[in-house]
């Protein structure tokens, strides 16, 4: 469809921003261009290719500063002005806090010359050379902080800069991609002062009335679906209040949803295994053209409404404790720890909780959602369309949004989401007896479906398990469940997901009740009850099956992809199982296991051994070792040397055995075997593949052999040291073990 033909062109977006104020849009509104000096923000600007002058004429307003542009009306706390960052700097350094903080490092300096000699306490004048020694730290500390702090602090001073950065970043960024940052490090390691200095300048900032962003998920997913959140930002905020030393915070979670997001082929090669390349503005600048003339779609951006954060800690605190007035944060205890670890989580999880209730799905995911859920090589128009107005209906019925465009029918916001997709991601073929579309890219595609599976994640695991019975073939009465198999096999692939996706939190009883009511409604499930209305056993309905089994497909093709990278996850862990005549002592890279499962599932995809590609994502395998981590199947070490990389181990009870008789080969055997078997009883099966005999023959040997690459590298003389533990790191081991095991039996949380 031509640009000039699209009937959302020129719709006026949902809000308009014009200098300080703020206008909400009629949904059909449409607004002709303004060509005075008060040029609303929401507006692209001119482009000099195609309009020259205009481009000239709006960087003479921002160069003179007309209207808005002079930034002399800010709305909220002034930063806008000369001797902002020295006001912010000294306000920092001079925090209680940070104080403290100084004066306890000092202390822990002047220990440590006492007791190498550098100070004697037998010396006539030990205590005026200690306080003199103590001026000279706490004032080389202050020169140390106040210079972090300086780092830290965005400058926002001059009015001139500030107007030159606002249009490069109008010009550049909002037609590619834009997130605000403050600087602050990725890691802060062991490094106390520059903890107490970010926590001092945070709390600086909420005392006074400044704004402050940050991301939940902590970075960007790089699979589209949604990520737990990180609590590391947040810790900090939830300090300040706790501690009294910030009155209140108000919290207003915000969703950014875009239709075309242009990192998707740089993640596509990241999770294949190339190692991300630094981003800097250079590159950007040099390949900026390419990346401009990109047709990026809209940005949908949806605010919930702001809460109190002190009300929530006190209903918070009211459950969590009896006597919630008593307790002093200010003091390290095991109690106050324990209370601010769940004060933490669930303020994170209602934050993110929060934010889905907002965000809308964007047409680009309904596309990517139905191309890559339906069977067969392509879909026609026709039925595209069919399947994304289901999907719409589903989204709501789930209690999801589907972000709108006016009044444009809903063949036109298709076509839309198709070219801003485009010719690389979604193929068309002409000269048939309707237009037939097909995914190219499935894995780049796979960002776009992986935007609605949260909505959808317990039907896709329920119909998942009932495929354990699906697969087997045979009439309706046979493909049936009994509802304590289903129970099992949903906790089970639950469990095994657990830090993959984010589950509604009733509880594992009552979702699946919900769900499979929710599934008969649909007549897509039958279900079969006793006289109390007690479910007995579940299977296809008649009108699903009459239907070609399409609306069950798609929760299976939903979730497919993640089961059989798990499974590749767990068919990778049977080649760490050390050869015939190799010690037990032998640690491998936890980074080359991961390459080598990766590499094991391309061989695989091209043998016709794996149905999706998807699943060597790398992102997800990790997910998958991070899983077996947690569940003691593997054993990880990470050294105090931050040039060893972590390695890991196979636990002895999860290693399979070898057969003498057959040169030591892997025997499909074993707790690792079975737990293989129970994540294939929900895989895809393949059309040209049976998966019990081929994974017990060809693709055991393909594991076996690459785990034996590993095991050489890793007692290669070179590598040799790294390989081993040592004393303090076996013994940090046996006692992580030993308190992961009692941790998980306290816990009472299913286990695979």
């Amino acid at each position: 469809m031509a640009q000039d033909d699209d009937p959302t062109r020129d719709s006026a977006p949902d809000l308009q921003i014009l200098g300080d104020q703020i206008t909400l849009q009629p949904r059909s509104y449409v607004e002709a261009r303004r060509h005075d000096d008060q040029e609303p923000l929401m507006h692209n600007m001119a482009r000099f290719r195609s309009e020259p002058l205009q481009f000239l004429r709006e960087v003479s307003l921002y160069v003179s500063g007309t209207g808005w542009r002079a930034y002399d009306n800010v709305i909220g706390q002034p930063i806008f002005y000369s001797g902002f960052s020295e006001q912010m700097k000294n306000a920092v350094v001079s925090a209680p806090l940070l104080q403290t903080r100084i004066s306890q490092l000092a202390d822990k300096r002047l220990e440590i010359e006492e007791k190498e000699g550098w100070l004697r306490r037998d010396d006539k004048d030990f205590v005026t050379k200690k306080a003199q020694r103590r001026a000279i730290i706490e004032s080389g500390i202050q020169e140390v902080a106040e210079k972090m702090t300086n780092d830290m602090i965005c400058k926002f001073e001059s009015k001139t800069f500030i107007r030159g950065a606002y249009y490069l970043v109008t010009q550049l960024l909002t037609r590619a991609y834009h997130q605000g940052a403050m600087w602050i490090r990725r890691s802060f390691g062991n490094d106390t002062l520059y903890t107490t200095l970010v926590q001092a300048y945070i709390d600086t900032l909420l005392q006074g009335g400044y704004n402050f962003e940050c991301f939940i998920e902590g970075g960007r997913s790089r699979t589209g679906k949604l990520l737990s959140p990180k609590f590391g930002i947040l810790s900090f905020i939830l300090d300040s209040l706790l501690s009294g030393r910030v009155e209140d915070a108000v919290i207003c979670p915000v969703s950014t949803q875009y239709d075309k997001v242009i990192e998707t082929e740089g993640y596509v090669t990241e999770l294949l295994g190339v190692p991300k390349k630094k981003e800097n503005l250079a590159d950007f600048l040099s390949g900026g053209s390419s990346v401009l003339s990109l047709k990026l779609g809209r940005v949908d951006v949806r605010f919930h409404e702001p809460w109190s954060l002190r009300t929530y800690i006190d209903e918070q605190l009211t459950k969590l404790t009896p006597s919630p007035g008593l307790l002093k944060f200010d003091v390290r205890t095991p109690e106050n720890t324990a209370i601010k670890q769940k004060l933490l989580r669930t303020m994170g999880y209602k934050v993110l909780s929060d934010i889905n209730d907002v965000s809308v799905v964007m047409p680009t995911a309904l596309i990517g959602t139905v191309l890559l859920t339906l069977r067969g090589r392509g879909v026609g128009k026709s039925e595209l369309m069919r399947r994304i107005e289901w999907l719409i209906a589903r989204v709501g019925a789930k209690g999801g949004r589907v972000a709108h465009f006016g009044n444009a029918p809903l063949s036109d916001v298709v076509e839309r989401g198709l070219d801003v997709l485009g010719k690389d991601l979604v193929g068309v073929v002409q000269g048939l007896a309707e237009p037939t579309y097909y995914a190219v890219d499935r894995f780049q595609l796979s960002f776009y479906r992986n935007m609605t599976i949260h909505l959808f994640i317990t039907e896709a695991l329920v119909s998942a398990s009932i495929y354990t019975r699906v697969k087997l073939g045979g009439g309706p009465a046979h493909q049936e469940i009994s509802y304590t198999a289903l129970r099992d096999q949903v906790l089970f692939l639950s469990s095994l997901f657990r830090g993959e996706f984010i589950f509604p939190g009733e509880g594992l009883a009552v979702n699946l009740e919900k769900t499979l009511v929710g599934l008969e409604d649909d007549h897509i499930l039958d279900l079969k009850r006793d006289e109390q209305g007690s479910i007995l056993s579940i299977g296809l309905a008649d009108e699903e099956r009459a239907a070609g089994r399409e609306n069950y497909d798609f929760y299976c093709f939903l979730i497919w992809p993640f089961i059989e990278s798990s499974w590749l996850a767990a068919v990778s862990l049977m080649g760490l199982t050390p050869p015939i005549g190799q010690k037990d002592d032998i640690w491998i890279e936890v980074a080359k296991a991961q390459n080598t499962a990766q590499l094991l599932g391309k061989t695989l995809y091209h043998q016709g051994d794996l149905s999706y590609f998807e699943a060597v994502n790398k992102e997800t395998l990790k997910n998958a070792y991070q899983r077996f981590e947690e569940e003691g199947i593997v054993y990880v070490v990470k050294s105090k040397d931050s040039k060893v990389p972590p390695r890991l181990r196979l636990a002895s009870e999860w290693r399979p055995s070898r057969d003498q008789a057959k040169g030591g080969a892997l025997q499909p055997s074993g707790k690792l075997w079975n737990f293989i078997e129970r994540i294939a009883s929900s895989r895809r099966e393949g059309k040209n593949r049976r998966d019990g005999a081929t994974v017990s023959t060809r693709v055991l040997r393909l594991t076996d052999e690459l785990g034996r690459r590993l095991f050489e590298d890793a007692t290669h003389p070179e590598t040799k040291a790294e390989a081993k533990l040592s004393d303090e790191e076996a013994a940090h081991v046996k006692r992580a073990v030993k308190a992961e095991r009692r941790r998980r039996r306290l816990e009472g949380r299913a286990h695979l």
